[in-house]
């Protein structure tokens, strides 16, 4: 569980907030900075020199990121941002303003200005945007001596060590090595001769969910981003995969509730914003389902038991229809199942809605049965719940794979909406049936 790093946990861990923060991990400080109420944040920064304060503000989140940008002036962020890693480096340049940026970018050396520059442009999830260049790459022709050397020289400018990339003279990916098979390697061994010629690597359009797959997939630590040309522009680690899969959920859970960020910048009109449209058009969706219950008005008078079952029937369908669904979308977010599975997955599904719903449909029927003393309001319920499930695990299973293939989030089709489908269909199907058998109902 996450521990929520505010003032009280601090003084009763740390004794007071200066040991805290002498003792504790940029990661926490940051954490503790979102916390303190915004006028305090400044304060606490300024207890640390440049370096630290790039290490801290790394790890804020945007809505405190943003308010940093503000208070410090383009100078004081263009020396905490030449401290930065390049990846968090672009991603704080890219929650200013635009006249920030460009002030911030004159101040810094050019060389680095043009790097992030760069960065900037790459869509912020896309493989471009989340790689840093901090790697390490030599020559084919470089010798373990020589680079070994260099690495020495290196290593405290770097994010990660753990591979060493190979190019040719046209700058090339060519190959990649670990640190392991240089310090076993003899010194005057080429790389050309120990390196893995067979390097998995992205381009730099790949989508970030998609790169995040990869990584976890082939268990890798980093992947190389590569342009068209095949040239070694960048790497994206695993702490950053970390952060996207975190992110991707989050979305995907935010898609699922028709909701939004609580991070939202706008405050409460635009989280309202946000919301509202989505909630009419299932105001709209609930008051379609409260329609098919009038359309069958004289069945409920007449039988009254019938309006007992409703809840029932609609609640057994939502959950198996989110249960679906959400196995498809959790497939579908991590690349277990892809388009072409969708016949074999609905057939899978079907089967698994059909015990279910046998089993449920049976033991409902003989709940109404000793209830309600009616054989025939058992067969009704019974049978409306059976084919109410079967459909709900159908249509749950179906539409991810549909959205899917018209291009949209999967996510989307979750939560509220296939709820609101589910319980016209069940509802439909459950009048239906009782009006057929309404002659031996009453």
């Amino acid at each position: 569980m996450k521990q929520l790093f505010d003032k009280d946990y601090v003084i009763s861990e740390y004794g007071s907030i200066d040991k805290f923060l002498e003792k504790a991990y940029a990661a926490d400080i940051a954490e503790f900075l979102m916390e303190i109420p915004k006028e305090e944040i400044k304060d606490i920064l300024d207890r640390f020199s440049v370096k630290e304060k790039a290490r801290i503000i790394s790890y804020l989140n945007e809505k405190t990121g943003k308010y940093i940008a503000k208070i410090y002036d383009a100078r004081t962020l263009s020396g905490i941002i030449s401290n930065m890693y390049s990846d968090d480096a672009a991603d704080f340049l890219g929650i200013m303003s635009v006249g920030k940026v460009k002030e911030v970018l004159n101040l810094m050396q050019k060389e680095l200005a043009v790097e992030l520059q760069t960065l900037l442009e790459f869509d912020e999830k896309s493989a471009g945007g989340l790689m840093n260049t901090e790697y390490i790459a030599f020559y084919e022709d470089d010798t373990v001596e020589e680079v070994i050397k260099n690495i020495r020289k290196l290593v405290h400018e770097r994010e990660m060590i753990y591979y060493i990339y190979i190019l040719n003279r046209k700058k090339i990916l060519v190959g990649v090595v670990s640190v392991r098979q240089l310090l076993v390697a003899k010194p005057e061994t080429v790389l050309k001769d120990i390196m893995n010629e067979n390097v998995i690597k992205v381009t730099v359009n790949m989508e970030q969910q998609e790169v995040a797959q990869i990584l976890s997939k082939y268990d890798l630590l980093a992947v190389p981003v590569v342009n068209k040309h095949e040239q070694l522009m960048g790497v994206i680690t695993i702490d950053d995969a970390i952060d996207v899969i975190e992110e991707e959920a989050t979305e995907d859970l935010y898609k699922i509730s028709v909701t939004s960020d609580i991070d939202s910048v706008g405050g409460v009109m635009q989280a309202v914003k946000q919301r509202l449209p989505w909630l009419i058009i299932l105001l709209f969706g609930d008051l379609l389902a409260g329609s098919v219950i009038s359309g069958f008005e004289e069945s409920l008078q007449a039988v009254l038991a019938l309006a007992f079952f409703i809840p029932v029937l609609m609640d057994m369908g939502g959950n198996i229809g989110t249960q679906a669904l959400t196995v498809v979308v959790r497939g579908l977010a991590t690349g277990e199942l892809r388009l072409s599975d969708f016949k074999d997955h609905l057939a899978q599904e079907i089967r698994v809605g059909f015990i279910i719903a046998l089993i449920i449909g049976l033991g409902v029927s003989l709940i109404a049965v000793i209830w309600q003393s009616s054989l025939v309001l058992g067969f009704i319920i019974g049978l409306s719940m059976f084919i109410t499930l079967v459909t709900s695990a159908a249509v749950g299973t179906i539409m991810p794979f549909v959205v899917k293939r018209l291009g949209a989030d999967p996510a989307i089709a979750a939560g509220p909406f296939i709820t609101t489908i589910i319980d016209i269909s069940g509802l439909l199907i459950y009048f239906s049936i009782a009006n057929l058998l309404m002659d031996k109902l009453i």
